[in-house]
Formats: C-alpha cells, structure tokens, sequence
C-alpha cells in the first residue's frame, strides 16, 4: 500500500469509528468496504476490520470508564449470552453465503432506526425492567443470536445490542451505548477477531492506520456521546440504523 492509501484508511476509520461511538454501532459502514475496494479480499477484509474495531472499544472504554456509569454484573451477563453466539457465528461464516442473511439484516436495521424515530420517549430516561428470571432468559437468547449476528456479519450488530438494551432493559440510549461500545466494541469483537484470525488471514500491515482511527476516533466518539444529551444520540442512531441497513442491502444487491 501507498501512503496515501494508509493515510486515506486513517481518516477512513476515525470518521467511522467517531460514527459508531455516536450511534452505538455501525463502523463496518464504512470501514469494511474502503477495505475491500482498496484490494482485500472478503474473508480476510473482515478479519482484520474485526481486529481494527478492538481499538474501538478501547478507545470507548477509556473515556467512558470516568464516568462510572456501568453495572459489572449486568456488563457479565451481556458477555455470558452474547460471546458463545460470536464464537459460533465467526466459526460458521466462512462456509455460508451471506447475501440473504445480509439483506435480511439490512431491512431489519432500517427498520430499527424507523422504530425508534416513531417512539420519541423511547430511550430518553433508563427505567430498569426484565431483571427477572424470564426477562433475562429471553433477553439473554436475544443477546447470543446477536452475537452470532456479529461473529458472521460486517456491520450493524452493535445497533442491535444498543436498541436491545434499550427496549428489553429499559436503558437510555446514552447508557446502552457505553455498554455496547465496551462490551460488544472490546470483547465481542475481541473474540470473533480472533476466531476468524484462526480460519483466515489478518492483514497485519493494514493495522497500524486503522487502529490508530479506530482508536482516536473511539475517544473522540465517546466524548461527544457523554457531553450531548439522549435525543442528539437518539438521532444518530436512527440515521445511522437507516444508513447502516441501506448499505446492506445495496452490497448484497450490487456486491459493491
């Protein structure tokens, strides 16, 4: 690669990076394809993406574990359901044809993003709910078949996991997105990097300018999530939801 194409991939991740830490999701909008046009194959584009998106969580992380705002028992339980469902989605890609799954997910994305613009209360306050047995077995099902949705899927998932908590636990969409960026954006994608490294290649020379994007771009996001009230982000997640899910499908249609 040129210079100039590390340099592009650099300002290429921070913006989707900052994007994601908005919205709670979506960085593989446009990360992973610039990957792909720049000359990576598929399999191998994902893996290193999933790598690069490590830094994310990271950068999330360090700016939003000063505020103190995350439940360890409940940040257990969102790793306990959802890490199996990476693993056996990350093992499973490399042997199934997305483009249906792709397209299928890309209609549901957009209609989160619709739902959530047609409930303006939803997510504006956190009023905890489904703590019980059978709300947390079912919020836990949801949870592993979104992590398998991320172990074998490019973009998207981390919405998912933010509209989830918002609607199943009662979070607001500033609280939910701390859990997704920490949870999802450091260890989910942390395992289902590494299963994929195991099956596939990882371009490693690629790394260095999207962790470094991934990374500033995860702080910087962070930030502005922590300074900006819940109906700013509300907002960013619903464009980002309708974005996510019409690139999707226009992948899936076009293969471009």
């Amino acid at each position: 690669m040129s210079p100039l194409d590390h340099f592009l991939l650099l300002i290429l991740s921070f913006v989707s990076n900052l994007l994601s830490a908005l919205a709670g999701g979506g960085a593989g909008l446009i990360q992973l394809p610039v990957i792909i046009f720049l000359g990576l194959n598929f399999s191998v584009a994902l893996a290193t993406h999933k790598v690069a998106s490590i830094a994310l969580g990271v950068g999330a992380t360090f700016r939003h574990l000063k505020e103190g705002s995350i439940s360890p028992k409940f940040s257990a339980f969102i790793l306990l359901c959802g890490l199996p469902g990476v693993v056996v989605g990350a093992t499973v890609i490399v042997n199934v044809p997305a483009n249906l799954a792709q397209i299928s997910l890309g209609v549901l994305t957009i209609s989160l993003g619709i739902y959530s613009w047609l409930k303006p209360e939803l997510g504006e306050q956190t009023q905890s709910k489904n703590r019980e047995t059978k709300g947390l077995i079912i919020g836990g099902a949801v949870l592993f078949f979104i992590g398998f949705l991320n172990g074998s899927l490019t973009s998207g998932t981390g919405l998912f996991v933010t509209i989830w908590l918002v609607r199943w636990f009662g979070l607001e969409y500033k609280l939910a997105i701390v859990y997704t960026l920490i949870l999802v954006g450091l260890f989910w994608n942390g395992t289902g990097a590494f299963t994929l490294g195991i099956q596939s290649q990882i371009a490693w020379d690629w790394l260095p300018a999207l962790l470094l994007g991934s990374l500033v771009g995860g702080y910087v996001g962070a930030h502005l999530a922590i300074s900006k009230g819940n109906k700013f982000i509300k907002r960013i997640f619903e464009v980002t939801a309708i974005a996510v899910g019409v690139r999707l499908i226009f992948i899936s249609a076009t293969g471009i």
